[in-house]
């Protein structure tokens, strides 16, 4: 799975989200192919490669809480009004973000992706942000298909 970073048509589709959507950050994570897993493989305006290491069980995380329902997450002002622990948050934690929107990527109508924009201030993100977030997530879907 680390071909993700290699293909250059998914890191043009984070950087063009991250310039449109005016955001801090872009991840995208992807289950493991085997076992529940989820890893985040690509991040775009990242201060560190902790993202690299972060992995959440399915259910867990941002990531892992996604893929498990099928839908998409906001949080405008992290660590205030989370279900949990902070240390469910890993990749807020990392990369210092204080909102983030992030929705699924499905492959053969399952979800297995996510991709999350964030900044590291309090913002709710508007509707033609979220538009913007779920068409980059739609062409990362195509992107991504056949090597999953």
């Amino acid at each position: 799975m680390s071909e993700i970073r290699e293909l250059r048509p998914v890191l043009e589709v984070c950087d063009r989200l991250m310039a449109e959507a005016g955001c801090d950050f872009v991840g995208l994570a992807i289950q493991n192919t085997v076992g529940p897993d989820v890893r985040w493989h690509y991040a775009a305006g990242n201060l560190n490669d902790k993202y690299e290491r972060i992995t959440v069980r399915f259910g867990k995380g941002i990531a892992g809480k996604i893929i498990s329902s099928g839908s998409a997450m906001m949080l405008a002002d992290f660590p205030n009004d989370i279900f949990g622990k902070v240390t469910d948050y890993p990749i807020m934690l990392a990369e210092k973000l204080v909102s983030s929107y992030a929705v699924p990527l499905f492959f053969n109508a399952v979800p297995k992706g996510v991709l999350l924009i964030g900044k590291r201030e309090s913002f709710t993100f508007p509707e033609h942000v979220q538009y913007q977030v779920k068409d980059a997530a739609e062409a990362l879907e195509q992107l991504l298909k056949e090597h999953l």
